[in-house]
């Protein structure tokens, strides 16, 4: 089990705040390498909002679009989408997939840059654009 605090949620990470975005990055990395099957709980069902911006960020992915129907099911029944899995983020949540070529490609669209300078630059940049969605 993970109790991630504010640092992950279902769909989607913190914010900025204090930490920079590389601490972030290893954070995330940190939890990208436990088991596929570990329970993720988050201390907010910020879950459906979370999926908008991720939609946003990769409208084909596949499981995202099923994850978003699964979600708003299980919300429209008042039930929670809480908790997820580290497998389950690893294919849907943006922000664990910041290697992927759609999500760097958006993160280079939104930028207004051609090449982004480290790998952390991705999750930063993919952040301030949902400070603002």
């Amino acid at each position: 089990m993970l109790f991630c605090g504010d640092t992950l949620f279902a769909s989607g990470c913190g914010r900025l705040f204090e930490g920079a975005s590389t601490q972030m990055t290893e954070s995330v990395a940190k939890f990208a390498a436990l088991p596929k099957n570990t329970l993720v709980f988050c201390p907010h069902e910020y879950t459906l909002s979370n999926i908008h911006f991720a939609l946003a960020v990769e409208p084909n992915n596949l499981n995202l679009i099923s994850w978003a129907e699964r979600a708003k099911a299980l919300r429209d029944q008042s039930l929670p989408t809480l908790p997820t899995t580290i497998g389950q983020e690893l294919q849907v949540n943006p922000f664990m997939r910041c290697d992927q070529s759609e999500v760097i490609a958006i993160a280079k669209e939104v930028s207004n840059q051609a090449d982004l300078l480290t790998p952390a630059h991705v999750p930063a940049v993919i952040r301030a654009w949902k400070d603002r969605f």
